[in-house]
Parts: C-alpha cells; sequence; structure tokens
C-alpha cells in the first residue's frame, strides 16, 4: 500500500452504510464496530467518516469528530497502516485549516511518518489467541493451571450434582438470566466496596448488545443462576463485558471456571480470538491471555503547533510514564517476583495500596450510604384519632 495511490473519500452527517458495514471486516474488534456504535450512539449526526481505498480495496475507515481546533478519531482498540494515518492527516489538515491536532484514543498503532506526533501508553487489551482444539488449549496451559481447573470442575460437579452451563446466542438467552448474571455482578462489586458501572441505562445497552452480537454462558446450580459470562462477537474474534459468580460459590472458582467454558465454546465455533479487554486481573494470564497494551496519539498540523501544545505534550509524557510504572509494578506483583530486595519490596508496596484502597473505598460506600439515610425525609406517625 506504501507505493500505491490511495483514494480518500470523506462523508458528513449520516454515515454511508458500506463504510459502516467495512468496520467488523477492517478491525473485527468491538470497540470499533458497527454494533457498539449503534447502540452507543456514537453514529451521531456529528460524527463523520473517511473511507479510504487502495487498489479498489477498502484499506481503512476513520469515523471522527471536529471539536474545535482537534479532531478526534471515535475508532479504538485497532491499528491503522502508516500510509493510510498519513493520508488521512494530510487531507484533514487541508479540509480543515483551524485545526491543530489529531486525536486517536486507546489504540493499537496509528503512526506517522509525515507529521510530528506524542504517544502515550493507556491501557491495556488481553488477548487469548485461540487454538483449533479444547484439547490443545487444555495442553498449552501450565501444568498449574491445567490442575487448578480439573480440581475446581471436579470438585464442583462433586459437591453441586446439578451443576450445568449453557452457552446461548443473541437473543436466545433468556432475559431473567442474563439479570440474575448483571445483578451477580453488582453484588460482587458491592462486596468490594465498590459501585458497579453497569447502572440501568448500561444494562439496557448490554441486553440491545447481546440481542445484535451476544454469546452468553450461564452456569446454574438447583435451576438458580450461580455464575455467567457476557460476551461479544464481532467478525471471528469475542469479547468478555461482564463476568461474575455468586460469592457463596468462592471455594469452588466459578469466576475462572465460566471463563475458561466460555472460551472452549468459542474454540468450538471457530473463533480466532477471545479478548478479556483491560483489567489486570490474574485469571486472565492464567487462561493464557497475552497483553496488548493500547496508546492515546496525537498528531500535530506542523512542530510550531506541537510546540503551542506544549503542556498537553509534558501531561501525554507524564501519564505515559505513570501508566508504564504501575505496569511493571503490577508484573512484577502478580509474579510475586521475590527473588530479589526490590521484587520483594513491589510486591508488598502493590499489596499495601490494594488495601489502602479497598479501605477507602469502604470508607466511601458507608458514607455514601450515610448521606443517602441522612436525604431520606422523617415520617411521623399520624396523630392518634379517637
Amino acid at each position: 500500500m506504501e507505493n500505491q495511490a490511495i483514494k480518500v473519500t470523506w462523508h458528513s452527517g449520516a454515515l454511508p452504510d458500506p463504510a459502516i458495514g467495512m468496520l467488523d471486516q477492517l478491525y473485527a474488534h468491538l470497540h470499533s464496530s458497527a454494533a457498539y456504535y449503534s447502540v452507543y450512539g456514537v453514529l451521531a449526526t456529528d460524527t463523520h467518516a473517511c473511507v479510504l481505498e487502495s487498489d479498489g480495496k477498502t484499506v481503512a475507515v476513520f469515523l471522527f469528530r471536529h471539536e474545535g481546533k482537534r479532531i478526534l478519531v471515535v475508532n479504538e482498540q485497532c491499528a491503522f497502516p502508516p500510509a493510510a494515518v498519513d493520508a488521512f492527516a494530510e487531507q484533514a489538515f487541508d479540509r480543515h485549516p483551524d485545526v491543530e491536532m489529531i486525536a486517536f484514543t486507546a489504540i493499537l498503532s496509528a503512526a506517522t511518518k509525515r507529521f510530528p506526533s506524542v504517544s502515550a501508553k493507556r491501557t491495556q487489551d488481553i488477548v487469548l489467541t485461540l487454538p483449533a482444539s479444547e484439547e490443545q488449549y487444555l495442553a498449552q496451559m501450565g501444568k498449574s493451571t491445567r490442575a487448578y481447573i480439573k480440581r475446581y470442575l471436579n470438585k464442583l460437579k462433586r459437591c453441586h450434582p446439578t451443576v450445568s452451563w449453557v452457552t446461548y446466542e443473541r437473543g436466545e438467552v433468556p432475559r431473567d438470566q442474563l439479570l440474575a448474571v448483571i445483578e451477580l455482578n453488582r453484588a460482587r462489586m458491592a462486596s468490594r466496596f465498590k459501585t458497579s458501572y453497569i447502572d440501568d441505562a448500561e444494562t439496557d445497552r448490554i441486553m440491545s448488545l447481546v440481542e445484535r452480537c451476544g454469546l452468553v454462558t450461564i452456569m446454574t446450580i438447583d435451576g438458580k443462576v450461580c455464575a455467567g459470562t457476557i460476551n461479544y462477537r464481532v467478525a471471528d474474534n469475542y469479547f468478555l463485558q461482564v463476568i461474575a459468580h455468586d460469592p457463596a460459590y468462592d471455594e469452588h472458582g466459578l469466576g475462572t471456571l465460566c471463563c475458561y467454558l466460555t472460551a472452549c465454546e468459542c474454540i468450538r465455533r471457530k473463533g480466532r480470538e477471545y479478548h478479556f479487554l483491560w483489567g489486570r486481573y490474574e485469571y486472565k494470564y492464567r487462561l493464557l491471555g497475552v497483553q496488548h497494551d493500547l496508546s492515546d496519539v496525537l498528531i500535530f498540523r506542523s512542530s510550531l503547533h506541537r510546540l503551542r501544545h506544549a503542556d498537553t505534550v509534558i501531561r501525554f509524557g507524564i501519564n505515559g510514564k505513570l501508566y508504564e510504572i504501575k505496569d511493571w509494578a503490577e508484573a512484577h506483583a502478580r509474579r510475586q517476583d521475590n527473588s530479589s530486595f526490590a521484587g520483594r519490596a513491589v510486591h508488598t508496596a502493590m499489596n499495601s495500596l490494594k488495601k489502602l484502597k479497598r479501605g477507602a473505598d469502604r470508607i466511601r460506600m458507608r458514607s455514601d450510604a450515610h448521606g443517602v439515610l441522612a436525604d431520606v425525609p422523617v415520617r411521623h406517625s399520624p396523630p392518634n384519632v379517637s
């Protein structure tokens, strides 16, 4: 593509269906998919599209918003070819003389060879490349993980003979069971003195996405939902949105088991990747997830414009370094690297910080609860009437 001419087509307002339809094929990621954009209202009238073609084939679709002196690219967690980024940036700056920078958020790659730019790591997507069979998947795991899965599956079946699990696609999943998994997530977060991000509006969005591209695993004991995962399929890839289990079954490792069973179901359906998305939780790595860092990228019209936004560039760099430091510390704590003084210090410090955070969350939740009670008006008993 580097040496071939690139045809660039711009669309404002209502986006053409062919451009939207190409998103899943090009990027195969939930956060750059037609279903996600539709449900979360991204495809609004202020969202525009730039479609790039080379040799008669669509090579990139940039969705963006024009916000004052910057263009914000809506696509996330995908990679753009450098030639496509250069072609898009060049024409964007030509078409919008007031624009000084183009911003990408949580992107795998958006390198440019023509314009000054800065990038900073922001978050991560932890990805399992799905093997050809369940047997291969189990064989690729570490010895301790294989033993963990077999031991807890056997224990679960022995202690709860009625346990069963079913995986549903799209509208097949019973609504009450889907809502039960969401409630388990809320209860789990509350037990950790945290507030679940899944409010009523988010619940509606989850229900809508499940109808479009959902893959939901439900585990029951005695007919009652005890665990589950809510996932979405985009192209040949699967994405974990919600994982939850009843705390009453903590000793059985239901969360990890349910996630493992879901990954096996994705293998049966010839999936290519299973995305755990962000959050460096141990079970994701135990189930062979590999961390892919995602970066924010700023592309400037010129070196002078980059200098004008020196404060933004500095803040960008600081945030990126803080992410890298935290990532390094959590990686060492996760491995429990106690072979050196530094390793022991990191492990101790990270555990202490987590305990402090849990304590702060507990105080905040109690404070919020008292605040709610204080806002409730006092109800006086009605007077006695003879």
